[in-house]
């Protein structure tokens, strides 16, 4: 990856394949390398040119420590695009769907297409709790002990249909617990934003081909979330991805790439 100025800040970016663009958009806390397990050599074997970035707040994309909004990290996204030779299909997920909403909204001659992966246009209470709690333990200096945030994270992220394998389960802890239960303070950044005015009312404008993937099992986000952006959005398709949570797009890849494969090849 290498570091790109756009939009005044530094963006960690990477390329791969060949073909039409598609950039894709994470969520909070984690970096975009994560997409290049499973996403970006599906997309790549389609036939695409793939993108993938830190979000500034995730290192070593800059840190914004001092805070930053929604329409920050959506620039962001528009500039990268840009610099690209856009436009481009956009695919995000959590965080990175409501970036690729706003986005469709700002810059529709940017994007030829969007996939909004485990989605809101609302607050949602209880992951607003969560974050709250992140926010205070890492302000007040204190850092949970790895195993306990592991465990949490894992009941939180992933599907209890995963996690009936034991051997999975241990794999899944052991991914978790080497992450650690720190967050730096781009990260601290991203959290605020999960505090948002609701946005329903406003996709009604969108006006780019949309597809919308909720996952059965989320529960940061539950699908009846993303099915409500996905009716506010007109024409959007809605698809529902059984037996994974709220990163399902690694519990269940091969689900969520036929989905995205079969969607931007059609848009």
């Amino acid at each position: 990856m290498a570091l790109v100025p756009l939009n005044g800040i530094s963006l960690n970016v990477q390329t791969e394949g060949s073909g039409p663009l598609v950039v894709l958009v994470m969520g909070t806390g984690s970096p975009g390398r994560v997409w290049r397990t499973y996403q970006v050599p599906a997309l790549v074997k389609a036939g695409y040119r793939v993108a993938f970035f830190d979000n500034r707040g995730i290192k070593p994309s800059s840190e914004c420590a001092s805070g930053f909004t929604m329409d920050d990290m959506v620039a962001d996204t528009a500039a990268l695009i840009s610099h690209l030779g856009g436009p481009a299909h956009v695919i995000g997920t959590s965080l990175g769907a409501r970036i690729t909403q706003e986005l469709a909204l700002a810059h529709p001659s940017l994007v030829r297409s969007t996939v909004l992966m485990a989605t809101a246009g609302r607050p949602e209470p209880v992951q607003q709790a969560w974050t709250r709690g992140m926010k205070e333990l890492h302000d007040k200096g204190v850092e949970v002990p790895p195993s306990f945030y592991a465990a949490a994270s894992l009941i939180r992220n992933v599907s209890a249909a995963t996690l009936a394998d034991p051997i999975v389960a241990q794999d899944w802890l052991q991914m978790y617990e080497f992450a650690g239960s720190s967050i730096g303070p781009g990260e601290r950044a991203q959290l605020n934003l999960s505090d948002f005015t609701p946005r329903i009312e406003a996709y009604r404008a969108i006006t780019v081909p949309t597809l919308v993937i909720g996952f059965a099992d989320d529960r940061v986000l539950p699908p009846h979330l993303s099915r409500e952006v996905a009716d506010a959005i007109p024409g959007a398709r809605y698809a529902e991805v059984d037996r994974c949570g709220h990163i399902g797009y690694l519990e269940r890849p091969d689900e969520v790439n036929r989905l995205l494969v079969e969607f931007v090849g059609g848009a």
